[in-house]
C-alpha cells in the first residue's frame, strides 16, 4: 500500500466486511500488569470520534472483530504491520499522530527487568454509556476526561472502583501494596530507593496528561479522570477529582469534589468545599456557572447559575433555611413578590441553579440571607491566559 488510494482501499475493504462497527473512540496505550493485575495504562494519545482509517486498520491488524467495549494485545510484528500499511504516509509523517505514536512504541518496545510486565494494548469504545468492565477500560475513560474529549459526566464511569487495582505509587512505578517490603528489599540491595507518594487506586493527572494551557501547582491535588479545561489555574491548596473539573478559565483554590462542574472564569476561594455526588450519598449532580466566586472556606451543596458569589465562611446546604431579600433588601418569597418579614423563607434546594444571587450571612441575626447579585467577578486575565 505504497499509495493513498491503496490505503483507502484497503480501509474501504475492512469496513465493508459483514459485521464490522466503527468505534467511537479508540487508542494505543501501555500497559503495566503483575501477573493478572492491570496496574495501569498509558493512552498518550486518544481518538474521539475521529481516525476512522486508523481504526479499522488496528482492527484488522490485532483481528479485533467485536462491536462491544473492549482491548486486545498489541505485539511488536503486530504494531510494525500497521506501520507498514502506513507506508503511504511514511513521507509525511509528522502529520499524524497516530502514525508518530505507532512508530514511538516501535522504537522502544521491549520488557525491561524490573517489577512491571509492559505490553500494548488497543483499547475500542463503541458505547460510552455502558459500565466499566475492566482496569483497562477504567484507564481509558479516565483518559478521555483528562485529555478533555468528553466533558464530566459525558460518559458512564460506573463500576469504576471495582475494577481499578489500589496501588503503591512509586518512583520505581505502580506497585501492588502487598509487594512493597520485598520490592524495596531489592531496591536496597541494588542501591536504589524506593520512594512511595500515595497509595490509592487513582494516581496523578499530570503523570498522564497535562492539558494546554493549564497551571497546577501540586500535582498531587489532580486525580487521573479530571477535566482541567484551558485557563485553570489549581493553587497548591485547590484539588479536582475524577470526572469533575472546569470548562474555561477558572481558579481553583477549594475542593472540586467528583462530579462537579466549574464554568467559565469562576473563582473558588481557599477553603472552598463543593459536595460531590460521592459525598454522603448526594445525588445532585452540582455545577457552578460562568463568573462565580465562592469566597474562602465558603461551600455549596446546590448548584448556582451565572454570576452568584457566597461570601466568605457561608455554606448553603439544600436542606438550609434562606431569608430572601430583594435589591433594597426587602423581604420577598420564591417569586420575587413582596411579603412580610418571616413569610421570606425557603430551602436551599429552591435555589439551585438560579442565576445572579449573593449568599451571605446577616451579623445581626445569624440567619442565611440571600439577595440579588448587584456585580458580577472579573478574573485577573494574565494568570488564565496560555502560553503556548
Amino acid at each position: 500500500m505504497n499509495t493513498v488510494e491503496n490505503f483507502k482501499e484497503y480501509v474501504q475493504d475492512i469496513t465493508s466486511k459483514e459485521g464490522y462497527a466503527k468505534p467511537l473512540a479508540f487508542g494505543l496505550g501501555i500497559r503495566k500488569s503483575k501477573g493478572e493485575k492491570t496496574l495501569d495504562v498509558n493512552f498518550p494519545s486518544i481518538n474521539w470520534d475521529a481516525a476512522f482509517g486508523t481504526a479499522a486498520l488496528l482492527q484488522d491488524v490485532t483481528g479485533y472483530t467485536a462491536s462491544e467495549n473492549g482491548f486486545v494485545s498489541v505485539s511488536k510484528d503486530q504494531l510494525q504491520k500497521a506501520f507498514d500499511n502506513f507506508a503511504a504516509f511514511h513521507a509525511e509523517i509528522e502529520k499524524h499522530p497516530n502514525i508518530v505514536l505507532i512508530k514511538q512504541l516501535l522504537d522502544n518496545y521491549n520488557q525491561p527487568e524490573g517489577y512491571q510486565e509492559i505490553d500494548v494494548v488497543a483499547y475500542f469504545l463503541f458505547d460510552k454509556d455502558t459500565a466499566v468492565e475492566n482496569a483497562v477500560e477504567a484507564y481509558f475513560k479516565l483518559q478521555c476526561l483528562s485529555q478533555l474529549h468528553v466533558k464530566p459526566h459525558g460518559l458512564s464511569l460506573e463500576g469504576v472502583f471495582g475494577k481499578l487495582n489500589n496501588i503503591a505509587w512509586t518512583n520505581q512505578g505502580p506497585i501492588l501494596p502487598e509487594d512493597l517490603s520485598e520490592e524495596r528489599i531489592k531496591a536496597t540491595f541494588k542501591g536504589e530507593s524506593l520512594n512511595v507518594t500515595h497509595v490509592d487506586k487513582f494516581p496523578y493527572m499530570v503523570d498522564y496528561h497535562v492539558p494546554n494551557g493549564v497551571r497546577i501547582a501540586s500535582a498531587s491535588q489532580v486525580r487521573l479522570g479530571a477535566h482541567a479545561a484551558e485557563g485553570t489555574t489549581v493553587m497548591p491548596a485547590g484539588y479536582i477529582n475524577f470526572n469533575a473539573g472546569t470548562l474555561g478559565n477558572a481558579m481553583i483554590e477549594g475542593r472540586v469534589s467528583g462530579g462537579v462542574v466549574v464554568g467559565h472564569n469562576s473563582d473558588l476561594g481557599g477553603g472552598v468545599s463543593i459536595m460531590g455526588t460521592l459525598s454522603g450519598g448526594n445525588k445532585n449532580v452540582i455545577s457552578i456557572g460562568d463568573k462565580c466566586l465562592l469566597g474562602a472556606n465558603s461551600g455549596t451543596g446546590i448548584s448556582l447559575g451565572f454570576g452568584c458569589t457566597i461570601a466568605a465562611g457561608v455554606y448553603v446546604t439544600a436542606a438550609a433555611k434562606v431569608w430572601l431579600y430583594d435589591e433594597n433588601k426587602k423581604p420577598i418569597d420564591i417569586n420575587g413578590t413582596a411579603v412580610e418579614e418571616g413569610q421570606n423563607i425557603v430551602k436551599g434546594a429552591q435555589l439551585n441553579g438560579k442565576d445572579k444571587l449573593l449568599f451571605l450571612v446577616d451579623s445581626t441575626n445569624g440567619h442565611l440571607v440571600c439577595r440579588p447579585n448587584p456585580k458580577t467577578i472579573e478574573l485577573n486575565e494574565s494568570l488564565h491566559t496560555s502560553n503556548d
